[in-house]
Formats: C-alpha cells, sequence, structure tokens
C-alpha cells in the first residue's frame, strides 16, 4: 500500500530523469541544423523562461520575491551556468562521459556545503569525495597524459556544469522558505540570460559563430526549441510534485536513473563509446553518488537544473 501511494511521486521523477537524460539528442539535432548548444540554450530556456511568466501573471503570481531575496539572484546565476556546461558539453562531447562527469556532483556537494553552509565534512563524506575524485581520475587518465587534467572542451564543461550544479542544491536548500515560482522563474531565467552572455563572450573571442539568421532557420528550429522547451517545463513541474512526496535521499536515488537513460539512449544512437576505463571510473563515481543517497545529512535537498 505504502509502494503503491508513491509510485506517482516516483514515476514524476523518474519522467524528469528521462527528459535531461535523453535532452542530448534534441540539442545535437540542433546543432546539426546549424544552431550552436549556447544559442540553442538560450532560445529555448528564453522560451521556456517567457511561457513560465505568462502562466504566473495570468495566475496572479508574478513573484516579487525575485527582486526581494538576493540568494535568488545567485540561483539565477549558478543554474544558468549548470545548463550552460551541460548542455554545450553533452552536445559536443561523449554522451557517456560528460554524463559521468556531471555527476561528480554529490562530491563537489561536500565542499560546496562546507563553504556555503558551513557544514564540516564528516568521515564519511571525505570518503564519498575521496572515491568520487578516484573515479575521476581513472576516467580523465589515458597513456598520452603523464597527469589526469581534463583534455577537451567537454572534459572541462561537464566537470564545471557539475559543481555548478552542486552550487544550485545547496542555494536551493537555503532559499526553500521562497515561492516555488520565484525559484523556477530565477532557474529558467538563469538558463536563458547566462546562456546567451557565454554566447556573447564566446563569439567576441571567436570560439563560436554568430547565431544565424533566425527568420530563414525558424521553420526547422522552431520545433525542436519547443519541444525542448515543453520538456524542460513538464521536467520541472513532475520534479517538484515529486520531490515534494519523497524523502530527499529517494528523490536522489531515483535521479540517478538519469545516468542509465543517458547511456542507453546514446549507445542506441551512436553517441556515445564504452571502454573499460570509463567504466571502472563511472562506477566510482556513481558508487560515490549511491553512499550519498545512503548516508544522507540531517538537513538534505535535491534538484534538477
Amino acid at each position: 500500500m505504502i509502494i503503491h501511494s508513491k509510485a506517482p511521486a516516483v514515476a514524476a521523477l523518474l519522467i524528469n530523469a528521462l527528459v535531461w537524460g535523453v535532452s542530448w539528442w534534441p540539442f545535437k539535432n540542433l546543432q546539426a541544423l546549424g544552431l550552436h548548444p549556447l544559442w540553442a540554450t538560450a532560445l529555448v530556456y528564453l522560451i521556456a523562461f517567457t511561457l513560465l511568466a505568462l502562466l504566473f501573471v495570468w495566475r496572479g503570481m508574478w513573484p516579487a520575491q525575485v527582486w526581494r531575496h538576493p540568494g535568488l539572484w545567485a540561483l539565477w546565476l549558478a543554474s544558468g551556468l549548470t545548463n550552460v556546461g551541460f548542455n554545450w558539453a553533452v552536445t559536443v562531447g561523449d554522451v557517456v562521459r560528460v554524463v559521468l562527469l556531471f555527476y561528480l556532483m554529490p562530491a563537489w556537494s561536500v565542499l560546496v556545503a562546507w563553504w556555503l553552509l558551513g557544514e564540516r565534512p564528516h568521515g564519511k563524506a571525505l570518503l564519498r569525495l575521496a572515491l568520487a575524485l578516484c573515479g575521476l581520475v581513472i576516467v580523465l587518465k589515458t597513456p598520452e597524459t603523464p597527469w589526469p587534467v581534463p583534455q577537451s572542451l567537454p572534459d572541462v564543461l561537464a566537470l564545471l556544469g557539475g559543481l555548478s550544479f552542486a552550487i544550485t542544491n545547496v542555494l536551493l536548500l537555503k532559499l526553500r522558505d521562497t515561492p516555488d515560482s520565484a525559484r523556477m522563474l530565477a532557474m529558467f531565467g538563469g538558463g536563458a540570460s547566462m546562456a546567451t552572455l557565454t554566447a556573447l563572450l564566446a563569439l567576441g573571442a571567436g570560439v563560436i559563430a554568430p547565431m544565424p539568421n533566425v527568420l530563414e532557420y525558424a521553420g526547422s528550429w522552431l520545433p525542436w526549441a519547443l519541444a525542448l522547451s515543453s520538456a524542460f517545463l513538464f521536467g520541472n513541474f513532475a520534479l517538484q510534485l515529486g520531490a515534494a512526496q519523497l524523502p530527499a535521499h529517494t528523490t536522489a536515488l531515483v535521479m540517478l536513473s538519469e545516468v542509465v537513460f543517458a547511456s542507453v539512449s546514446s549507445y542506441l544512437l551512436g553517441a556515445s563509446e564504452w571502454s573499460l576505463r570509463t567504466a571502472a571510473g563511472g562506477s566510482l563515481i556513481l558508487l560515490a553518488a549511491l553512499l550519498a543517497v545512503g548516508w544522507p545529512a540531517r538537513k538534505t535537498t535535491g534538484a534538477q537544473a
């Protein structure tokens, strides 16, 4: 009976994990249509932010709290950088490798919580951190590299995205008393604005090309962009629904299914390559994440960017 009562909440979390686990595919298709993942992220999140803002205005729920709580601007920044890092990395890199590096988030959370919340890491937290960092070394180390440092742009982006995700989760814990609408607008607004700013900076540095003519390509871009925006909004609503009805450690465990969705979909569609090194290092990273679920802190939270 208890399991049955929790089934809708678990299903909602699985929907959110599925959305994020296969989001690499629409982004890769948009890139094939000439839209760089930074421009694509800006477009997708701008659409989602606009729809969300209109919904809240229509329901008389415009969250003035965004202006009253400075912490929401930090959430805006951290969530935006999370999406910039993950979406860019998963579009141009090996999907499984990117997702595994991104899921170092539980390890970074130990350090971020110490920094932002003053929570000194205990022995179990340090063990998780050590396991995750050992996994990181194994994944990054190749015979050609004397030291296991990130060797590619996707590696760097995935690591920075995971760090930003850890900061996002800690900020959500600090801002748990603010309205859901304010937090959602901050996260989607951050995705749109930070992707746009990063794209402009990258354009000025000659890293990416200018955004192609919107009128010329809108017919091919818009279906993908609208589908992604709708999926992210639906996934976020599903996350709020599921996380509100389950313990935080259960939410974190279910959300690890994103790794499964990403791995299976990318393997079937030929977007990733498995190696013994990736499997071994990834196992340690996932073990650290599972231990974080099994050893929750006194106050925990979970979120998806």
